[in-house]
């Protein structure tokens, strides 16, 4: 059990049969009245996101996450199989199961594995991946860093705007929390 005193950001919680993760927390003690502690929880299955209050001192089970480095190996099909590196067990998960992090999923990737009560919640990417650009429109003579964006297809078949002067073959940095570029490749 944890107190709503002790809430942070990334402390994780269980509440309605489901983990949540701590995103935001703020402690208000009014003038009138009793402390609170006001959250922003998001779901950890789902991705959705919730405002909820608690009363200070409410206590709420901790979810006990475990997390394994795995690495991506290949794709069985629709099911992407994943070494564990400390045993060399295989395990698999489906697209479902990995998220909106999926279209970033190349082999030999390393990844985290997140289980809750011995059930896949997730799967953590690093928070950059270096991808190549395999379409996207020609760049042109003058096209500048602060010109603009385009569209750009990486290796995996993710969807990244990037600067006008990108062309096809590059390797990127990608940040894959929103999508964004983050540059080349050093």
């Amino acid at each position: 059990m944890i107190s709503s005193n002790d809430f942070r950001p990334g402390v994780s919680i269980e509440l309605d049969g489901s983990v949540w993760r701590v995103v935001e927390f703020l402690h208000v003690k009014p003038g009138k009245g009793s402390a609170f502690v006001r959250t922003k929880l998001k779901n950890m299955q789902s991705g959705n996101v919730v405002e909820r209050t608690f009363r200070a001192g409410e206590t709420v089970p901790q979810a006990v996450i475990e997390k394994s480095t795995m690495q991506h190996t290949y794709k069985d099909g629709d099911e992407f199989v994943f070494m564990d590196m400390e045993s060399y067990e295989e395990g698999r998960l489906s697209a479902d199961q990995i998220g909106s992090q999926v279209k970033y999923m190349k082999e030999g990737m390393e990844v985290n594995v997140v289980r809750w009560n011995d059930r896949v919640i997730g799967v953590e990417l690093p928070k950059s991946v270096v991808l190549e650009v395999t379409q996207t429109d020609p760049g042109v003579k003058g096209d500048t860093a602060t010109g603009g964006t385009k569209p750009a297809i990486v290796e995996t078949g993710a969807q990244v705007m990037v600067p006008l002067f990108i062309s096809i073959g590059e390797r990127i940095k990608i940040n894959t929390e929103d999508d964004s570029y983050l540059g080349r490749e050093n």
